[in-house]
Formats: structure tokens, C-alpha cells, sequence
């Protein structure tokens, strides 16, 4: 028994277990980035049930295939099965679930009944973990899905710090939050935008993110300049030009202003990591089945490496810069803490055009190293060259910063610039590097 002083964080109780951190995965590939940077669990989507009907999914040979993966670094592989279904979709979901139980997921992850019953009497040994897209945000919802069975209980984003504490007071079970990645504008799971705008059913697979979209405000108002009320403008929606009579459409912008938007900005969780691992979350999941390589890789490290250093020493523990810098370098959008800590308001939503996108690219993968030249060999990923900075990192501390020298093909020809797709040159480089170390550049 260790003697070592139970630290206090904000007048929490020290917790002894160390929570998983699940990541997204979105193809094979990055599944196995995911595990390399420090993944206790993937999260993916088979080729139905799930719903992200555009990321690349998986096949069950590709999914036998992680699975072995990510078990040889005792890693597990859950699968979102988190539709709404309609009745056309229960049809298969019994061989389905046969064949993922088959395939050796450890978990699916569900919202609908349906599925959560079915799954229950027939797959036993496969795990239910209730989705997120329940909107469950009380312990009286966690505790009857507890009385159903369910080990795991995926709470809804609106869910605060108070409220997880309150859950975790009165209900034994595990509890997965969201701690990085996009939010959703309604409450998750609700939103049917997508399906008036673009007949994309949003709760099954289809979201067409309606509330990234640009937007022109106008308002309905007569010629003599009176403003249309409410009953009536709903009044003239059922006509087939959508105004009454008389009636004109008067911009609320002009010409100069920017679009409009409603998306919020994306969850952070970095900086709070004491707090989250207190409360007592048992899985922090990040967002993102649809982002890039390197915005997996990237996020899931700098996570790793603060939940490792905080369960290391409590009461040394200090947030590190460098881990915010890096998650700058593939943030997509601003961030915020979303609702652990208060209820977002209007200067936690994005209503003008979206900042520009991360500022790296993800530009050569390293397969090998040579500790006696000094050179790695280096699968190109996007266009680099000579006299460009950029700088490496992997999950093993490497991250350092150089000036591409000379790069040859594998036949030792040289090259004036990394420039094909997959293409593998070999250059030299300022540090040891190791396979699945990554090379990105500047935009």
C-alpha cells in the first residue's frame, strides 16, 4: 500500500484509477495512428448504424484487422451503432451485431432501444455503451440504464462538472464525457436542420452540418415599412412563395458584413484535466472520426501526455505549454470549455466566418531510421522540398524543429522535392527518429 499523502485538487478526492482515453478513428490508418500516440480505446463506425455515413468506415475484415492491432498494444475498439433507426433499418441489425461480436469489438456505442435490446439478448458478451446521443444529463437516467444493464453510459455534451459529481455520488458506473472536439449548435442528437435543408437525415449518418453554413439574415416587412409578426410569416411559409402578399424581403446586413453562422466553438478540455479526472470521468473521448492524421495524432498526444503526467504527480503536476501549442497546431476552430463549467453563451458560438484552418500540414510519415547516417526514410504525405522548416514529433517525446536538407529516392537519386503522393525519400535528419514519428510543415 503506498504511503505516498493523498493530494487535494480543488477539494476533490485524489482518484487512484487512471481514466481511458478514447480517440476517433475514422479508416484503419488512423486507428493505428490513434493507438501509436497513446490510445487506451478507438471508437469507429461500420459501413451502417452509425453516424458518420461519410467518413471512409469500416469493413468487417478491416475491423478483425484493427482489432488484432490495437490488441497487440492492449488497446480495445468500440463501435458507434448510434442511429435513430427507422423501421427499414432494423431489417439486419441481428446479423450485424453477430458479425461485429464476431470481429472481437470490445463495445458498441447506441442510442436507440431497439438496438440496445436486441443487442443485449443476443450478443451478450459484446458491451452496450449508451450514446451520447441520448442527452442523458441526470442520475436518474444514468441509473435506469444502469437497471437495464448498460456498463457505460456516454453523457450528453450539456452535461457540467457539478452534474457529473452528482451522477457519480449516486450511480456506480462508468461515465464517458467528451472532453475535445466539435459541439453541436442543438442538443446532441436533436438536431433536424439537416433534414429540412437537405432531406440528410442527421440521426442517421446524414448531417450535413446546416449550422456551418453561411447565412444572409433578412426580414419579412410591407411596403409601408411594418414589420411582419411571427403568425404570420409562419402563415406564409405554407404558401408556394413563402411571403404574403405584398410583402418584401429587407436584408438585416449590409453588403460589406460577413455571412452569417451559428456553429459553436469546439470543446477544449486540456487545461482541466484535474478537474475531469477528480470528478471521477472514466473515458475521455475526443471528437473526430471525419478530421485528418494528423489532427488525431496530434490531439490524442497531447492528451496522453497530460493524463500520464497528472496520475504520475498529483501534487507536482503543471500544464505544460507546449501541450496547448501543439493542439493549436491542429485546431480547426476556436475553443472553449463548453458546459463543464457554465452555460456557453453568445460569445461561445462562431457567427462569422470560421478562422482559417490549422496552419500544418501532415507531410512525411517516418518507416525507418539510420542511427549511423543520420538519415530516415520518409513516406512523403504532402508536397515538401528543400529549404523548408519543419518539424517532428511522435509519442515517444521526439519533437524537434529543422531545415530539410537533401532528399534522395530509395535508389539514392536526388530529388529537387518530395512531390507524389506515398512517395518514400530518404533525407537527413538533426535528432533520432523512430517509425510512426511524424513530419509536418507550415501551410
Amino acid at each position: 500500500m503506498s504511503t505516498m499523502t493523498k493530494p487535494q485538487h480543488k477539494g476533490k478526492r485524489y482518484r487512484l484509477d487512471k481514466p481511458e482515453l478514447l480517440a476517433p478513428a475514422g479508416n484503419l490508418e488512423k486507428l493505428k495512428f490513434a493507438v501509436h500516440y497513446g490510445a487506451d480505446a478507438v471508437y469507429i463506425g461500420g459501413q451502417k448504424y452509425g453516424l458518420r455515413s461519410n467518413a471512409d468506415n469500416f469493413s468487417f475484415e478491416e475491423m478483425r484487422e484493427g482489432v488484432e492491432f490495437a490488441k497487440k498494444y492492449g488497446a480495445k475498439v468500440f463501435v458507434a451503432t448510434n442511429i435513430y433507426a427507422h423501421n427499414e433499418d432494423v431489417a439486419g441489425i441481428e446479423e450485424y451485431l453477430r458479425n461485429l461480436y464476431e470481429a472481437g469489438i470490445a463495445a458498441i456505442i447506441v442510442a436507440d432501444p431497439a438496438i440496445v435490446d436486441t443487442a443485449r439478448r443476443l450478443v451478450p458478451g459484446l458491451e452496450v455503451h449508451l450514446s451520447t446521443q441520448q442527452s442523458t444529463l441526470n442520475w436518474q437516467a444514468v441509473s435506469f440504464w444502469k437497471e437495464e444493464g448498460l456498463p457505460r453510459v456516454v453523457l450528453g455534451r450539456e452535461t457540467s462538472l457539478e452534474e457529473i459529481a452528482e451522477i457519480k455520488k449516486h450511480v456506480d458506473i462508468e461515465i464517458e464525457s467528451f472532453i475535445h472536439g466539435a459541439m453541436c449548435s442543438s442538443y446532441s442528437g436533436r438536431c433536424v436542420l439537416s433534414n429540412h435543408f437537405t432531406d440528410r437525415d442527421s440521426n442517421r449518418g446524414g448531417c450535413c452540418q446546416s449550422c456551418r453554413w453561411k447565412y444572409d439574415l433578412f426580414e419579412d416587412a410591407r411596403p409601408d415599412g411594418t414589420w411582419v409578426s411571427e403568425e404570420e410569416q409562419a402563415e406564409a411559409m405554407q404558401s408556394p412563395e413563402r411571403l404574403l402578399p405584398g410583402v418584401t424581403q429587407l436584408p438585416l446586413h449590409e453588403p460589406q458584413d460577413n455571412p452569417f453562422t451559428m456553429g459553436s466553438k469546439d470543446l477544449c478540455m486540456l487545461e482541466s484535466i484535474p478537474d475531469l479526472i477528480e470528478v471521477g470521468i472514466d473515458s475521455f473521448k475526443i471528437e473526430g472520426r471525419m478530421k485528418s492524421i494528423h489532427y488525431v495524432a496530434t490531439v490524442v498526444n497531447a492528451y496522453r501526455k497530460a493524463i500520464d503526467a497528472y496520475m504520475a504527480d498529483p501534487e507536482g503536476y503543471v500544464l505544460k505549454p507546449e501541450w496547448l501549442e501543439e493542439l493549436n497546431k491542429a485546431a480547426n476552430r476556436p475553443l472553449n470549455t463548453g458546459f463543464f463549467y457554465d452555460t456557453p453563451d453568445h460569445e461561445d458560438h462562431i457567427y462569422e466566418p470560421e478562422e482559417k484552418a490549422a496552419p500544418y500540414d501532415f507531410a512525411g510519415l517516418v518507416l525507418e531510421y539510420d542511427a549511423e547516417t543520420g538519415t530516415a526514410l520518409i513516406q512523403q504525405r504532402n508536397h515538401f522540398k528543400p529549404g523548408q522548416q519543419v518539424e517532428f514529433f511522435g509519442p515517444d517525446d521526439t519533437f524537434f524543429k529543422q531545415t530539410v536538407g537533401e532528399i534522395w529516392d530509395e535508389q539514392g537519386n536526388p530529388l529537387d522535392a518530395a512531390r507524389h503522393p506515398l512517395q518514400k525519400v530518404r533525407m537527413k535528419v538533426d535528432a533520432p527518429v523512430a517509425y510512426f514519428d511524424m513530419m509536418r510543415k507550415r501551410k
